[in-house]
């Protein structure tokens, strides 16, 4: 009867070292993986574009806009086109630009005002504010984290998006192409 305590005690104690053991590899583990939520989610890499921005104009049933001219400086990040359902396709192509700024050119058929909340992360239009480009005034938005620039033009909504200054959304809405 006197064993069964003894091994009844080393088997609690062998539980709380295991789990103090366990404890630790947990929070090591924490520590070396990111997990701040507030990061900024613009990738740094470069990627190309070309190719599926000849991709996405064959498939769209829109005439997709892409940037020409930008100058090296402006580097891609990332690009995304989805036309699985055709009332709602999308593209996107988001930029980091010679100030190391966030910018953006994002397109659909689909409802206007619901994408541009979304990709504007819920700005709202700035008054009766537009912002210029080419001699055509693009209807200005503010949000939390972009302000953002947009057209609508025969069905198609077409927003320009950043944290740079005016004159970078400019640029950017200028040099698009169809």
């Amino acid at each position: 009867m006197a064993a069964d305590k003894r091994g009844g005690n080393k088997t609690v104690r062998d539980l709380v070292l295991s789990m103090l053991v366990l404890g630790v590899v947990v929070y090591l583990i924490y520590l070396f993986i990111p997990h701040d939520s507030k990061a900024d989610p613009v990738k740094t890499e470069t990627v190309g574009y070309s190719v599926e921005l000849q991709q996405a104009r064959r498939d769209a049933p829109y005439p997709v806009a892409g940037p020409e001219g930008l100058g090296a400086k402006w580097r891609a990040t990332s690009v995304t086109y989805s036309g699985s359902d055709r009332k709602n396709v999308t593209w996107h192509i988001g930029f980091v630009d010679p100030d190391q700024q966030y910018a953006a050119v994002e397109q659909t058929n689909g409802n206007a005002a619901a994408f541009i909340a979304q990709v504007t992360l819920n700005g709202h239009r700035d008054g009766d504010r537009t912002l210029p480009v080419h001699g055509v005034g693009w209807t200005y938005y503010t949000g939390g984290r972009y302000h953002a620039v947009a057209r609508e033009q025969n069905g198609v909504t077409t927003v320009v998006l950043g944290t740079g200054p005016d004159s970078r959304l400019q640029q950017l809405a200028g040099a698009l192409k169809s």
